[in-house]
């Protein structure tokens, strides 16, 4: 394992409206406030989407089992935010559900609000981490420049 430190800095409350695109917004929230690394919380809903709910089988690389969600579901959620040279690298894993139904797994794509999603961003300073695309696996995983290791 490695780690590294750092401070929380600003902090956001974000509310997302009906049929907005959550991660383009993230990310475009992200560019204008020059965040470099942050990490999320939200509750709210969505009418539709991509959701990768693992892999296929665990397998290196993996090959993501993808679901496509429609018709409004209640979601929440945690993420992380690192900015590289390519922009923003958003990283939502939520849990949603609807009647008796549930998932849980990776936000992607084209995800689109229903009615409102209300998050928390917290900045983190002082962090030297990234996201790049790590080979041996396809992902983009993070990197964390001059860690500690346990």
């Amino acid at each position: 394992m490695k780690y590294t430190c750092g401070k929380i800095g600003r902090i956001f409350v974000l509310k997302f409206n009906d049929k907005d695109i959550l991660l383009d917004k993230l990310a475009e929230f992200t560019r204008k406030e020059r965040l470099k690394a942050a990490t999320i919380i939200f509750i709210g809903a969505l009418r539709q989407g991509d959701l990768v709910t693992g892999p296929k089988e665990p397998v290196i690389p993996p090959r993501p089992n993808k679901v496509i969600f429609s018709g409004g579901w209640e979601v929440m959620g945690i993420g992380t935010i690192f900015t590289n040279s390519k922009g923003p690298q958003i990283h939502i894993h939520s849990s949603m559900g609807k009647k008796n139904n549930a998932l849980t797994g990776c936000v992607r794509g084209k995800s689109q609000v229903f009615l409102v999603i209300e998050a928390v961003v917290f900045e983190l300073k002082g962090v030297k981490a990234s996201k790049d695309i790590d080979l041996s696996t396809g992902l983009n995983l993070l990197n964390i420049a001059g860690s500690l290791e346990i």
